[in-house]
């Protein structure tokens, strides 16, 4: 143990001395019992905790994040997207959209001038093109190539009503006036809004059959003048083709009549497309099933009662451009009619007419008219309408089921 003793100096200083001796030395020398009270307390008393503050505090290292690479997207795919799916108004901009296409094709129709090419060949070609690339958007997708299989038998009837709708517009074009059988294929989209009302038990407004009844009115101005040209625009015949072709008597009869079958069939066509959509959740199916069967049809056709004629290069490539172009826009049609009312978006399909006229008026290549200012004004009243009020309120599920 340790003792300590305090002298004073005479400088009235204090001083502390501390002596150290060794215990079992000090008890035996002096012989006193050390007691616990006589020990010492520690001069320097034991330290406080430390204080933390956010300095003193280690934290543990993150690891760093990765860096998150973002993909750029185009403005066009955006636009696309959100057309596609991303509006409650998607349903009637797709029928646009097609509209559209089918107005370009009648551009780049009207533009690039190329060799005559048979009917049945651009035909074969076409749905030859729409078969692959709708095989490939299937496989892609890794959706079913022939659809689900409780599909399988509106998709047949859907190819079916195609077929007959397509060959009977062909016969019809090469044997009536291009303004009478446009004027006939124009009754489809009525056709189609009344079909719904029993096949897909659709209601139909009156808002809707004005709308259809003012556009089709609008048909009748601009069809008046001989040059509203669907046919020329979806590229198969030329304008010039298609003026001289005119049959007398019963012959023209017979035609009128299979291009009424031409508009029934088509009519009932987008009802089946509309059902074989939502049942297969994939419109692209619709166009397999149709293209698996008018393309060898087509080909039959061609070799049958057609010479083959050999395209050039320049030719072929614009063929091709076009099925491309057919494709989307018969995509952007199924997407359409999935989506929406069948009398709503085929309203919107008549826009197709009123551009075809703007753009004759304004690449020169008609004389304005009083009657091709009507038609044109009634067809996008009635479609700025039928944007206006917007997609079908009620919550009509289509009982596609029946059908199945």
């Amino acid at each position: 143990m340790s003792t300590s003793s305090l002298t004073e100096t005479t400088d009235a200083e204090q001083a502390v001395e501390l002596i150290v001796c060794d215990a079992s030395a000090s008890d035996a020398d002096v012989g006193v019992e050390v007691t616990p009270s006589d020990e010492i307390a520690p001069l320097l008393s034991q330290s406080e905790k430390p204080k933390i503050n956010i300095f003193a505090v280690s934290y543990p290292r993150r690891k760093p994040r990765e860096p998150v690479t973002e993909t750029e997207i185009s403005p066009l795919t955006l636009c696309i997207l959100w057309v596609w799916n991303g509006s409650r108004y998607s349903g009637l901009l797709c029928m646009a959209f097609s509209a559209m296409i089918y107005f370009l094709m009648e551009v780049i129709s009207d533009v690039f001038t190329v060799q005559p090419i048979p009917l049945f060949e651009t035909t074969f070609t076409r749905c030859t093109v729409i078969l692959i690339l709708s095989y490939v958007w299937l496989r892609r997708s890794g959706q079913p190539i022939f659809g689900p299989a409780h599909a399988r038998n509106i998709l047949i009837s859907r190819a079916l009503m195609g077929y007959l709708s397509l060959f009977s517009f062909i016969y019809c074009i090469q044997r009536l006036r291009l303004s009478q059988a446009i004027v006939l294929s124009f009754t489809s989209p009525i056709i189609a809004s009344v079909a719904a009302r029993f096949i897909l038990n659709e209601k139909l407004k009156i808002s809707d059959i004005g709308g259809l009844a003012c556009s089709f009115f609008g048909v009748l101005f601009i069809s008046r003048q001989l040059l509203t040209t669907q046919a020329v625009s979806e590229g198969l015949v030329k304008a010039g083709e298609a003026s001289i072709l005119n049959v007398k008597g019963s012959h023209r009869i017979f035609a009128a009549l299979v291009g009424l079958v031409s508009s029934i069939t088509g009519g009932i066509s987008y009802c089946l497309i509309k059902a074989g959509a939502k049942a297969s959740d994939q419109p692209v199916v619709t166009l397999l099933s149709f293209a698996i069967l008018a393309s060898p049809a087509a080909g039959l056709c061609m070799i049958s009662f057609e010479d083959f004629q050999l395209p050039s290069l320049y030719s072929f490539l614009l063929m091709i451009v076009l099925g491309v172009l057919a494709f989307f826009a018969q995509v952007f049609l199924a997407r359409a009619l999935q989506l929406e009312k069948t009398s709503r978006v085929a309203n919107v399909l008549y826009i197709q007419a009123a551009l075809t006229q703007v753009w004759a008026l304004g690449s020169a290549r008609i004389v304005p008219s009083f009657g091709r200012f009507i038609g044109c004004l009634l067809i996008v009243l009635s479609v700025c309408y039928t944007m206006y009020i917007g997609p079908d309120k009620e919550t009509n599920e289509i009982a596609y089921s029946s059908v199945v």
